[in-house]
This record gives C-alpha cells, sequence and structure tokens, in this order.
C-alpha cells in the first residue's frame, strides 16, 4: 500500500508540474521528486520482500495493509510538510515577505 499511495502522489504532482510547467514559482519539481524518490524507495523494498517471501508477498493480513496505508499517507504527509517549509523559507511569491515589511513599517 505503501508503494501504491506514493506512486499516485507522485502521478498527481508529476501532472501538477506538468500542467505549471513554464511557471516553475512553486517549486511543484520539488515536491515531484521527492514523491518519485518514495516510489523508487518502495518499489526496491516490495522486489525484495517478495524475494523473502515469493507468493505470501500478495495476500497481506487486514493489519498489515493498514499499517502499509497509515505508512503511506503519513509519507505523503511529511513530503508536503517539507515543501511547504521550503516554500516558507523561499517565498518564490513575495507574500510572507511583504507582510513582514508592512507590519515592521
Amino acid at each position: 500500500m505503501t508503494l501504491l499511495i506514493t506512486v499516485f502522489a507522485a502521478i498527481i504532482t508529476t501532472l501538477i508540474w506538468y500542467k505549471n510547467a513554464p511557471d516553475n514559482s512553486m517549486r511543484y519539481g520539488m515536491l515531484t521528486l521527492m514523491y518519485w524518490g518514495a516510489s523508487l524507495m518502495w518499489l526496491v523494498d516490495a522486489i525484495f520482500e517478495y524475494a523473502e517471501l515469493g507468493a505470501e508477498f500478495f495476500t497481506p493480513a487486514l493489519g498489515d495493509m493498514v499499517n502499509d496505508s497509515y505508512l503511506g499517507l503519513c509519507v505523503v504527509a511529511l513530503g508536503l510538510i517539507i515543501w511547504l517549509v521550503y516554500l516558507f523559507v523561499k517565498d518564490p511569491k513575495g507574500i510572507i515577505r511583504s507582510i513582514l515589511t508592512r507590519k515592521a513599517a
């Protein structure tokens, strides 16, 4: 489930990045690369787990699926948090800078 969730997140962010490709102000490429990197990591994990378990890999217990789903959602949320912190620090549209300078004046 972690692989599936991160792949869906990577595909969705890739489509958003491609739609807004000429305008790179929101840095969607960074978010996309984080999700594709996580997907690659989970793919390698799935390959090694399949090599270890064999056919049992395709019949996980319900508890394992719930835990994997929770982990996948946590990875997606963490990626969004990292991206938001990056946006706040870089402030590509100058919004935070204008708010801080307006209050200081």
